[in-house]
């Protein structure tokens, strides 16, 4: 593998590694709220098998969608469903009023099982947001000399194998820190999402570019042009998050 290749494996497994580690702070910050209303020791319960859930469901979506990632209406539905989560996440954080929360948090709250399935179930959406997001980023990758996995690369299925494991990691050990980064600057929390949204556009450059759609040129989505607008609109979204984060906070003080 030469390296130029090892360079853009590189890069990519950096920026799903930031990705991820930024998706599993707003993961644990959610699933944190979901049991806050339980004891001490059944929310550690709930919060173990969260983990255990995240952990499983992740690596289930990994090996179903290796198998699945070459079927074009699979990438379809992938794109428009990583578009709809970002822009679900943004409308929910800038449009949605505080007493919409207030109201939630007046509910009646479930017990400690009702608590975990509602966990479980937050964790296979998190596994599917994740890893799609892991392989729009993968796909367009050079093949590797490695044998195939399912209907993927081997590099390309190690890559978001790493990036996957390293969210789940980042989510029992770091997460803490991230939340406090996303507390203390709002603003990546919406360039990540936004980042998800642009992920889910290439995704769809790719899946418009699949032989039997053929809307684009077919080495379109692996082309140089393409890969430079890309990264450079992803750079522009990570600055501008951190720019208006501080700014904000700037403003709050």
């Amino acid at each position: 593998m030469d390296a130029t290749i090892l360079a853009e494996y590189g890069s990519v497994l950096l920026l799903l590694i930031a990705l991820e580690g930024l998706l599993a702070a707003d993961n644990a910050l959610v699933l944190a709220i979901m049991v806050k209303h339980l004891p001490d020791e059944e929310r550690k319960k709930a919060l173990f098998y969260g983990l255990a859930g995240a952990f499983v469901f992740r690596f289930a979506s990994l090996f179903a969608i290796s198998f699945l990632v070459n079927v074009w209406q699979v990438q379809a539905i992938g794109a428009l469903y990583l578009l709809f989560i970002a822009a679900n996440h943004i409308f929910r954080k800038l449009i949605v009023k505080k007493h919409d929360k207030k109201e939630k948090e007046e509910k009646k709250k479930a017990g400690f099982w009702p608590t975990v399935i509602k966990v479980e179930l937050a964790d296979i959406a998190f596994a599917v947001d994740s890893i799609l997001a892991a392989v729009a980023l993968a796909v367009t990758l050079p093949d590797t000399p490695l044998p195939k996995i399912g209907g993927l690369d081997g590099g390309k299925f190690l890559v978001i194998f790493a990036g996957g494991l390293m969210g789940l990691i980042i989510m029992r050990f770091a997460a803490n820190y991230f939340v406090k980064l996303l507390k203390e600057r709002p603003g990546l929390e919406i360039a990540a999402f936004l980042i998800v949204g642009w992920v889910g556009v290439k995704l769809a450059v790719y899946t418009l570019s699949h032989p039997e759609l053929a809307l684009l040129p077919e080495g379109f989505a692996k082309s140089f042009e393409w890969k430079a607008v890309f990264y450079t609109v992803l750079i522009l979204i990570a600055v501008g998050g951190w720019v208006f984060s501080k700014a904000k906070k700037s403003q709050a003080a």
